[in-house]
């Protein structure tokens, strides 16, 4: 395994302090951060020839706006402290694509923010943290 660390960010203030956490890891040990952002994108869906269209034209504009407001300001912070990163935007649903990165990427961690959701949103509904802690093949740290 390499000595990779898998960061999911999604602009919010914990993320913001599991990117703090990335730099204190990578500089102790000298690790790569590949800073992931996930848009929720379901491939469920029956569209018209023209919805398809105008989804297509959609998602570039969601990556876009994900890769200017969220991915590379977190690259640059990273690459400010002169640390090994790169970045990636990808559609799908946040838990499952994050642990096929991880595993694309040799991830020996994934770092995730926690964000704070009610109590009773996450028992209805659960939470992409949640769902790696259980599902993920490396081990998660959740920075509060």
């Amino acid at each position: 395994m390499e000595n990779t660390v898998l960061l999911a960010v999604d602009g919010s203030d914990g993320s913001d302090r599991a990117l703090g956490h990335a730099i204190a890891r990578a500089k102790q040990g000298g690790a790569k951060v590949v800073v992931a952002y996930v848009i929720e994108w379901s491939p469920y869906s029956f569209n018209t020839p023209e919805e398809n269209a105008q989804r297509h034209s959609r998602r570039e504009s969601e990556i876009e706006r994900a890769n200017s407001e969220i991915v590379t300001p977190a690259l640059l912070r990273l690459k400010g402290e002169d640390l090994e990163c790169e970045g990636v935007v990808r559609h799908g649903p946040p838990a499952e694509t994050l642990i096929d990165l991880a595993k694309e990427c040799g991830a020996a961690q994934i770092l995730i923010g926690r964000r704070g959701h009610s109590g009773l949103k996450s028992l209805l509904f659960g939470s992409v943290a949640g769902n790696l802690i259980q599902t993920a093949p490396v081990p998660v740290v959740v920075v509060p």
